[in-house]
């Protein structure tokens, strides 16, 4: 069995609303509640169930987070930096500062990780600090679509042992994820330049 503890009444929900139980999972723990894994839990346990609906799954998944995080950047927006602070606690300080130099980077990056990185932290310093909506949008739909479509695929290859896997080795799966976006940046960089120096 999957190590992912889901609260009866989200297995009611879920039970009784199907995708659409996922979509309302994912909205609410991207904005008002917390339930660290779960969403993952219910892609991988929808993804092995039904292969064939895998990426229906994926896409309501992504949606539901997209929907509750665009929630929470608004409230942030109309709430000010004393409501950043308040809510994103000591994480606070160093968001602000990821995010007015990586606007982009600081929702993708949170989006692909797995807890327990501080996901809510920067999505509120991007409503806070007026990252354009466009730039919020596509960023967390990249992030979490990258996210839970990983999920789906090892899900109809390896069933729950998937999950297992992913809660077990979550702080080296993050490193490796970001050694690979650090690679590639460093790379775009690089390559960047070279074709700037050439012109």
């Amino acid at each position: 069995m999957h190590p992912i503890r889901i609260p009866g009444w989200l297995q009611k929900l879920v039970g009784s609303m199907g995708g659409g139980g996922l979509f309302l999972v994912a909205f609410l723990d991207s904005s008002v509640l917390s339930f660290p894994f779960v969403t993952d839990a219910l892609v991988i346990r929808f993804a092995y169930s039904n292969p064939a609906r895998m990426p229906y799954y994926v896409t309501l998944a992504a949606l539901g987070s997209l929907a509750g995080c665009i929630w929470l950047y608004l409230i942030a927006k109309k709430g000010g930096e004393e409501f950043f602070h308040r809510r994103a606690g000591r994480a606070a300080v160093r968001a602000k500062r990821w995010v007015q130099r990586n606007a982009f980077l600081s929702v993708f990056i949170p989006a692909i990780l797995p807890p327990p990185f501080p996901f809510k932290a920067f999505i509120l310093a991007e409503g806070v600090f007026q990252v354009p909506l466009r730039t919020f949008v596509g960023a967390l739909l990249l992030g979490r679509g990258l996210r839970y479509l990983v999920e789906g695929i090892l899900a109809v290859r390896y069933g729950e042992a998937t999950l297992l896997f992913l809660t077990t080795h979550a702080e080296g799966f993050a490193i490796s994820v970001i050694a690979v976006l650090v690679l590639l940046y460093i790379v775009s960089r690089l390559l960047f330049r070279n074709s700037a120096a050439d012109v």
